[in-house]
């Protein structure tokens, strides 16, 4: 545990050196403050709190940013250390392959865990400020909270497959773009057109929901709407959340960070000083 603490540290103060604490903390901080002053509108329409449309907004943040911000802190984690010829030398220390990617991992996923408390505290803080009932949105906003840590850690988890498979920066960061686009906007875009070409049949009822479940980015947007009715309801879409249940939503969005942590150690074992 002191080995990987130690990594953590080293690994943590390269990442405040290049601003990645501060970039990513402010990035949170703006695009939360900008959806919780867009997305709180339909508030008296809807009839439930400010901070509950407010968590249904950073939901939609979450699925697009947490996976990005994730991604672009590990795509370098092993390809980097390659390109700049310091993988030598930091598996010289008495510290084994799994414990380096364990520490590399505790330090992105603490720099995660500080960006996102501060982006959707700022924007709980604005709904508090405009909405005395706010306080009945805290245990969805919590639940969005931990949940978000366990999408950006399956992505930390890929991100660093990526980068032992890719083992040169460049293309680690196509494979990671791709990744993004492929997981978060493409999938979602081809199950819509298979949804509209099935027209209500077999596919659309028994094989759907579980390609939703396999995907962590929906796993991780249905399990923090199904849970909350309030918060279905702010974001339109109560009757998708219903049609899967938040258990296995739940155990899909645990299980994604074990499976991409399992590869990306796989990955870093075949990669070659």
């Amino acid at each position: 545990m002191s080995r990987i603490l130690a990594s953590a540290s080293a690994e943590f103060r390269i990442a405040l050196r290049n601003r990645w604490v501060a970039i990513a903390i402010l990035t949170m901080a703006l695009f939360a403050l900008v959806l919780s002053a867009a997305g709180s509108a339909p508030t008296g329409e809807l009839g439930v709190d400010r901070l509950s449309v407010t968590v249904a907004s950073l939901t939609s943040l979450g699925v697009y940013l947490v996976p990005l911000v994730a991604l672009l802190m590990s795509f370098d984690a092993v390809a980097g250390e390659v390109e700049r010829g310091t993988l030598p030398l930091a598996l010289s220390y008495p510290v084994s392959r799994g414990e380096l990617l364990l520490g590399k991992f505790v330090a992105h996923l603490g720099i995660l865990a500080l960006a996102v408390a501060v982006g959707y505290g700022v924007a709980a803080g604005a709904a508090f400020a405009v909405d005395p009932e706010a306080a009945a949105g805290l245990p969805a906003l919590i639940r969005l909270f931990w949940s978000s840590l366990l999408l950006g850690a399956a992505f930390l988890g890929a991100g660093y497959a990526v980068s032992a498979v890719a083992r040169r920066p460049g293309a680690a960061a196509g494979m990671a773009v791709g990744l993004w686009l492929g997981l978060i906007v493409l999938w979602d875009l081809a199950l819509l057109a298979a949804v509209v070409a099935d027209d209500g049949g077999r596919f659309t009822t028994q094989v759907f929901p579980w390609l939703l479940l396999g995907n962590p980015a929906d796993a991780f947007r249905l399990f923090n709407l199904a849970a909350s009715q309030a918060t279905a309801a702010a974001a339109g879409v109560g009757g998708a959340a219903a049609a899967v249940s938040p258990l296995h939503a739940l155990v899909s969005v645990v299980l994604w960070p074990l499976a991409a942590l399992g590869l990306a150690t796989a990955a870093f074992r075949r990669v070659t000083p």
